[in-house]
C-alpha cells in the first residue's frame, strides 16, 4: 500500500469538520450526548455500519465490533473545551492547517480511525472504541477499555503524535489525590488559640508532598488547587487541596501511594483524610516496542516521513491497556500540536501519510506480523 493508494482526504476533512462543529466538553452530558450521536452516524456512513451505544451513569460510549475483537482501535469524542468555543476558534483550514476546538486532541483521529478501518481489505478481528470521559480520567469507560483490550493482541489509540509527529512509546502514570483537612473554627481576634487552624495543618502536608517528587526518577508530585477557610476573621476549619502525581513505572506510582496513605497530622487536633490514589498505570516502552518496530518497518517500506518513539508526560487511554499487559502504541492520530491550547492544530499533508500507516499497521498485526 502507497499513501497514493488512501484516498478521499477531503472527505474525511469534511467529517472532521462535522466532529468539530458539535461541540463536546466532557462535563456536559447533553454534549456529549450530542457528540456522540454526530460520530456514530458518521460512522455508519462511512463503515455502513452502526455502532453500539454503551451508556454508563448518562455517558455514551460507541463501539464498532466485526468478528472477534484482535485489534482495538481506540479513541475518545469528548474535549476539554466548553460549548460556544467556535466563536473565537472557528474551524478553519488554510495554508495546509486544519484548526477548531478538539481538532488535535483528538477528532481528526476519530474520523481517521473509521476512515481507516473502512479501507481495510477484511475488518474481521477489528474492534474500534470511542469514549466520552478521556478528558476526566475515563471514570466511566475505564472497565469497559480494560475488558475490550483484554480481548485483543494489540492496541492502537489514536490519540494526537508527539511534537514533530513522534510516536508515543510511554506515558507517565498518573496518580490523582485530594487532601483533605478538618480543624476547629474560632474567633481570629478573640479566641484563636482555641481554634485548630487547617490552613496551618494544609500548608505543611503541602510541603510533605511536594517533597514526594523524584527528579531522577522522573516523578513528579505537585499540589495543585488549595481551598481553606471562610471568612477573614476566623480560624479555618477545614481545608484541602488537590495533588497530581505522575511516574513513569509503576514501582514509583506504589512508592507515592504509600507515602500518600502514610501522611499525619502535624497540627494538634488535626484530622486528615487522603481521598483518590491512582488513575492509571505508566504505560512503559516495553508494551509499545513491538507495535513501534513494525511501524517504523511500515513507514520505510511506504517511504513515509521518518519518526521517532518518544516518552510523554501525558496519560491516556493507552495507560489502561498497557497495564494489563496488551501491546499498545500511541500517538497513531493527527501530526500537528497545541492540544488544549489556543494554537491547536493539524498538518493537513500528513493525514495521508498517518492513515497510510494505521491501515498497514492494522492488516500486519492481523495476519500476525505485528504484536
Amino acid at each position: 500500500m502507497s499513501v497514493g493508494e488512501v484516498v478521499g482526504i477531503d472527505r474525511l476533512i469534511a467529517d472532521v469538520e462535522e466532529l468539530i462543529r458539535c461541540e463536546s466538553p466532557s462535563g456536559d452530558l447533553d454534549a456529549v450526548a450530542r457528540s456522540a450521536e454526530v460520530v456514530a452516524a458518521l460512522g455508519e456512513r462511512v463503515l455502513g455500519v452502526g455502532p453500539e451505544r454503551i451508556v454508563i451513569d448518562g455517558r455514551t460510549h460507541l463501539r464498532w465490533r466485526f468478528g472477534e475483537p484482535r485489534v482495538l482501535l481506540l479513541g475518545h469524542h469528548d474535549t476539554v473545551w466548553p460549548v460556544g468555543s467556535l466563536e473565537t476558534h472557528p474551524f478553519a483550514v488554510r495554508d495546509g492547517v486544519l484548526r477548531g476546538p478538539g481538532c488535535f486532541d483528538m477528532k481528526t483521529g476519530v474520523a481517521m480511525a473509521l476512515h481507516a478501518v473502512a479501507a481495510l481489505p477484511d475488518r474481521d478481528g477489528v474492534s474500534i472504541l470511542i469514549t466520552g470521559d478521556e478528558e476526566l480520567g475515563s471514570p466511566t469507560s475505564k472497565e469497559l477499555i480494560t475488558a475490550e483490550a483484554d480481548r485483543c493482541s494489540a492496541v492502537l489509540v489514536l490519540e494526537a503524535a508527539a511534537e514533530g509527529g513522534h510516536l508515543k512509546i510511554a506515558r507517565k502514570g498518573v496518580s490523582l489525590y485530594r487532601v483533605v483537612v478538618t480543624g476547629r473554627a474560632a474567633h481570629a481576634g478573640l479566641e484563636p488559640e482555641r481554634g485548630v487552624n487547617a490552613s496551618i495543618e494544609a500548608a505543611h502536608l503541602v510541603l510533605a508532598v511536594a517533597a514526594l517528587g523524584d527528579a531522577d526518577a522522573g516523578t513528579t508530585v505537585t499540589p495543585t488547587l488549595l481551598r481553606s477557610g471562610s471568612t477573614t476573621n476566623t480560624v479555618p476549619a477545614d481545608a484541602e487541596f488537590a495533588v497530581d502525581v505522575r511516574v513513569r513505572t509503576v514501582a514509583e506510582q506504589d512508592r507515592v501511594e504509600a507515602a500518600m496513605r502514610a501522611l499525619l497530622p502535624r497540627t494538634p487536633g488535626a484530622l486528615v483524610r487522603i481521598d483518590g490514589g491512582p488513575n492509571r498505570p505508566p504505560m512503559e516502552t516495553s508494551s509499545s516496542a513491538a507495535l513501534f518496530a513494525r511501524a517504523r518497518d511500515i513507514a520505510e517500506r511506504l517511504d513515509l516521513t521518518p519518526f521517532d518513539g518518544v516518552a510523554v508526560g501525558g496519560a491516556s487511554d493507552g495507560n489502561f491497556t498497557a497495564g494489563l499487559g496488551v501491546p499498545t502504541l500511541d500517538g497513531l492520530g493527527a501530526v500537528g500540536g497545541g492540544a488544549h491550547a489556543d494554537d491547536e492544530h493539524v498538518e493537513v499533508d500528513m493525514i495521508a501519510q498517518r492513515l497510510a500507516l494505521l491501515e498497514t499497521l492494522v492488516v500486519e498485526v492481523l495476519a500476525g506480523e505485528g504484536a
